[in-house]
């Protein structure tokens, strides 16, 4: 369905947190904006009063916009113009009911993501933080044939858990690296795709997961994925494995993974969310086999532009009385 702007010279946009520089001058040129003095989230009442105010919110994951919020938006919000490519943090559904459209910028933080899962592939297995602490520390008295004992990673299996274009894209590193891809996802990829990649097909989670030695989380949150990496599945993996997550902390039962951790029943884990958002378990905080960063997996310069863009092309286009390129349907989710 195409979006009908309301009829004014130029649009109303309210955006929740700070954009790199390049996007908010571009934004500026184009619509009536609102911009962030200060890169802090907005309360909820901050995000009342510009549901209410506003032809268009430029929202980012640090935004919950459900039901109850969007009941109290004004009869001029029309379009959600989220800034990353998922969308849990906004209800889609309630949007629709009350004819707000909802884009986002998918396809942009691809390779960026990508990177930063093999990235933590090898700050876990290879224990680079634990040498980067010993040298800023002076603890380092020299090289030693024991020292510093991390694996290889060529050679080992991969497992996949969501082959989108994410998990695609951290196939083609995986085998740039030597290792056996494997993969679980809700449709099976056509065969010329998995040939491309190298990459198996498992219908059975279970059964990939008692198999792999390195495991990349790589699925949305949604739903039917919520802790779908709980007690009992995380309990089919090699003590020997470990778990890379760039997607979403809420696939993942946090608690049952930091018992497993501490408890030496899994070998370490790379993650970039958690499943509270930055309110982490300081038990996980602690476990010296965790390399923890604060969702870093999209941010490159480069890709914040780029999202950035995609956010204008949607709302210039929806001005223009077109549907988005980047609109968002409930039943995609």
């Amino acid at each position: 369905m195409a979006g009908t702007a309301p009829p004014r010279d130029r649009l109303k946009v309210t955006v929740t947190r700070r954009l790199p520089q390049p996007v908010e001058s571009r934004l500026a040129e184009l619509f009536d904006v609102s911009l962030r003095e200060v890169d802090v989230r907005m309360s909820r009442d901050e995000l009342v009063q510009a549901l209410k105010d506003s032809d268009v919110l430029v929202p980012t994951v640090t935004d919950q916009i459900d039901a109850r919020l969007l009941g109290q938006a004004g009869e001029r919000l029309k379009l959600i113009a989220n800034y990353g490519a998922g969308v849990d943090h906004i209800d889609v559904e309630s949007a629709r009911q009350r004819g707000i459209q909802v884009t986002n910028t998918p396809g942009v933080v691809t390779e960026d993501t990508a990177d930063m899962a093999i990235a933590l592939m090898l700050a876990v297995t290879r224990r680079i933080p634990e040498g980067l602490a010993e040298m800023q520390t002076g603890r380092w008295e020299g090289w030693a044939p024991t020292a510093h004992l991390g694996g290889r990673i060529g050679g080992k299996r991969l497992g996949i858990l969501g082959m989108g274009r994410i998990g695609q894209a951290v196939a083609r590193r995986a085998n740039v690296f030597g290792m056996q891809v494997h993969y679980h996802n809700r449709r099976r990829l056509r065969p010329e795709v998995e040939a491309e990649l190298r990459a198996t097909y498992w219908e059975s989670l279970d059964q990939m997961l008692a198999r792999v030695d390195i495991l990349s989380i790589n699925a949305p949150h949604t739903p039917s994925t919520f802790h779908l990496l709980n007690a009992r599945r995380l309990k089919l993996m090699k003590p020997s494995a470990v778990i890379v997550n760039t997607s979403r902390g809420e696939v993942i039962d946090e608690n049952a993974l930091t018992r497993m951790l501490r408890a030496g029943e899994l070998a370490g884990a790379g993650l970039d969310v958690f499943e509270h958002g930055h309110d982490i378990n300081p038990r996980l905080r602690e476990a010296p086999n965790v390399v923890m960063l604060p969702h870093m997996g999209s941010a490159t310069t480069e890709g914040r532009i780029e999202m950035g863009e995609k956010v204008i092309i949607n709302i210039k286009t929806f001005a223009d009385g077109h549907r988005p390129p980047d609109l968002v349907l409930p039943s995609m989710l």
